[in-house]
């Protein structure tokens, strides 16, 4: 029991050793790229679910 809430918390020192662990393998130029990468697929996945609303609303208008 005890062993579930003692792995549950992240403090801020396990969040800077994590990050530093991070720094290492991908190195400062590929973070940003990372990032980047990451940004525009997060907006294609908005983009896509947004349209696909909009078209479910447009066929529902036709129906009628």
């Amino acid at each position: 029991m005890n062993s579930f809430v003692i792995a549950g918390v992240i403090g801020p020192q396990e969040i800077i050793i994590i990050l530093i662990i991070v720094l290492l393998l991908f190195g400062g130029r590929k973070i940003p790229e990372l990032m980047k990468g990451l940004g525009k697929g997060m907006k294609e996945f908005k983009k896509a679910s947004k349209g696909e609303d909009d078209n479910n609303s447009e066929q529902e208008k036709l129906e009628e």
